[in-house]
């Protein structure tokens, strides 16, 4: 991962629900400082003295609490441990609530180059939209060769050779409705260990795509805004190989999984082979992932209607032959 910066910080697209509505109020000199981890952390035991395991590298949030706490120390005269505060290399100060520090702690900032940010926001939303934030910035990544689309809203990573069909059978899903969320690299972040995000390797070329025989095409000027979207949940796998006969293939739907990351997904291997519709095969998987999701496994219930099959001819042999004695 690049160097995360808290001017990186600032220039985040934000967007809706997520927006932090920060502004740098001193200590712009230290705008380039590097946010090393996603972590953010309360000073209130370091204002009162305490700098034992002072996570010194994180982003300092002074909510209601700390900023009471600071008035009550400058009121008192008290800077000893505001001026130990400053000599941590800190990344950046926030000041939540719209509220903003007195002189004298502004002039300390510019004087040792720690910018000092503040939101209007209150500390339970502001933690929360930072948190889910700095945890994307920071999040395992990983670069997969493939194609990631949503169909009936899973997001499918569709992989395999090259020259497979991948970026051809994904076309056909588009055509059909579907949407692209990357075509040939698809970057792949672990968020909270528990789930897997796609997006494009490179936003500016993620819904672009190359169609042997045709060369480069924009999705978005050919099909319009609503057949792309920057990222979806990977929740499905989907492997393309050429047609083995020698090759057992599944034909009753057993859970296949792959892993990424150490997040296991479901997978489907489907064999190519000249009057296969691939992306209908898909658009039935990802219908079928649905229901699973739901609770409905058709594989189980196959396997129950047989043992109910096999139940009731056993029965009826058995009625059968007792009555003949």
């Amino acid at each position: 991962m690049k160097r995360f910066t808290v001017l990186d910080l600032l220039d985040l697209d934000l967007k809706e629900h997520n927006h932090l509505q920060l502004k740098c109020i001193a200590g712009r000199s230290g705008l380039s400082r590097e946010i090393p981890t996603e972590k953010i952390s309360r000073p209130g035991l370091a204002l009162a003295g305490y700098f034992v395991d002072f996570s010194s590298d994180s982003i300092q949030l002074f909510g209601r609490g700390e900023q009471s706490y600071l008035q009550l120390l400058e009121e008192k005269n008290e800077w000893e441990n505001i001026h130990k505060l400053f000599s941590y290399n800190i990344p950046c100060l926030i000041f939540i609530g719209g509220a903003k520090p007195s002189e004298q702690f502004v002039d300390l900032a510019e004087k040792n180059a720690t910018a000092v940010l503040t939101t209007p926001l209150e500390s339970a939303t502001f933690s929360r939209r930072a948190y889910a934030l700095l945890d994307e910035v920071f999040a395992q990544s990983q670069t997969i060769h493939g194609v990631l689309v949503e169909v009936y809203g899973i997001g499918i990573l569709i992989t395999g050779d090259s020259g497979i069909g991948k970026s051809e059978t994904a076309l056909e899903l588009i055509e059909r409705g579907h949407r692209l969320i990357s075509d040939d690299t698809v970057k792949i972040r672990k968020l909270s260990d528990n789930y897997l995000i796609g997006s494009g390797e490179n936003p500016m070329l993620a819904h672009h795509m190359e169609i042997r025989g045709i060369g480069i095409i924009n999705l978005q000027t050919l099909f319009g805004v609503g057949a792309i979207r920057e990222k979806k949940q990977v929740q499905l796998s989907v492997r393309l190989e050429k047609w083995d006969e020698k090759k057992n293939y599944d034909r009753l739907g057993d859970q296949d999984t792959c892993t990424i990351m150490g997040i296991t997904i479901p997978q489907v291997v489907f064999p190519v082979s000249p009057g296969r519709n691939i992306p209908s095969l898909i658009e039935t998987a990802a219908r079928n992932e649905r229901l699973k999701k739901l609770g409905y496994y058709s594989s189980k219930e196959f396997d129950q209607s047989v043992l109910k099959w096999l139940e009731s001819q056993a029965a009826r042999k058995l009625y059968y032959n007792t009555d003949r004695k």
